[in-house]
């Protein structure tokens, strides 16, 4: 199991945003060069998190993405289904039979780790970081 790079990309750009001007627009070119990525493929996973409603956007000179209102109860499991989509972490047991032992473990280890990822927010993320635009 692996989560794609934009996902890294969209977890480090939200908390970025958290951490720097929550209320503030941040332009894409600041937040690409922050990450060492183009604005190009930035710009197509800020546009995912558009769509999901974490964060808005503002075109024009003084324009930019900021986080969206609630923004504090914006989860890593939610970033993440932002970009990866809600799809299974891991392939299961290939015989597909419901009562295969192997497929009970990964089933129970997803869930776990989806509530662990459901749990943590990035605000409290933030609340750990200093400021540091």
């Amino acid at each position: 199991m692996k989560y794609s790079k934009a996902t890294n990309y969209a977890l480090h750009t939200m908390l970025y945003l958290a951490i720097t001007t929550p209320e503030k627009h941040v332009g894409v070119h600041q937040l690409a060069e922050r990450q060492e990525v183009s604005t190009t493929y930035l710009s197509k996973i800020l546009t995912k998190l558009v769509k999901a409603g974490m964060v808005e956007s503002i075109s024009g000179a003084n324009g930019g993405y900021k986080l969206r209102p609630g923004w504090e109860s914006i989860s890593f499991l939610d970033i993440i289904q932002a970009i990866e989509g809600p799809t299974a972490l891991f392939d299961y047991c290939i015989n597909h039979d419901p009562e295969c032992l192997i497929q009970k473990v990964i089933f129970s280890a997803e869930e776990k780790m989806l509530n662990e990822l459901k749990h943590q927010k990035i605000v409290d993320i933030a609340k750990q970081m200093k400021v540091a635009p």
